[in-house]
């Protein structure tokens, strides 16, 4: 999914800087491709939310009976928790910057708004 996003994050910045395209099918197919990675978004946060959920049950149930066992398996939902975040970060600020592409395209067909 990494190499995808890049990719097409690459993609639409060679395409504004182009200046010869349609942009209202352009746009368009962004607004599409801007779903389908939000969507991806979302369902990374919600399994993203949950492990860390499972991560804090666990590691309060080790302080109040120092289970060993609750302790292990504290450390490897820790170790599936980080890349979540990790992949999340990168969905996140992908999709912020194709909201950024999109405003650029925008602007291109007409005036409008623009951070």
């Amino acid at each position: 999914m990494k190499k995808r996003i890049l990719a097409y994050l690459n993609y639409i910045d060679e395409l504004i800087e182009s200046d010869d395209s349609d942009w209202d099918k352009e746009s368009k197919k962004h607004l599409v491709q801007i779903g389908f990675f939000a969507h991806e978004r979302q369902v990374h946060l919600i399994v993203m939310a949950l492990f860390a959920i499972a991560e804090i049950i666990c590691i309060l149930y080790v302080h109040y009976t120092g289970s060993l066992t609750i302790l292990l398996l504290a450390l490897a939902i820790l170790v599936l928790l980080i890349p979540y975040i990790m992949h999340y970060y990168l969905l996140e600020n992908s999709v912020q910057r194709m909201y950024q592409q999109y405003d650029i395209m925008q602007n291109k067909m007409e005036h409008s708004f623009h951070m």
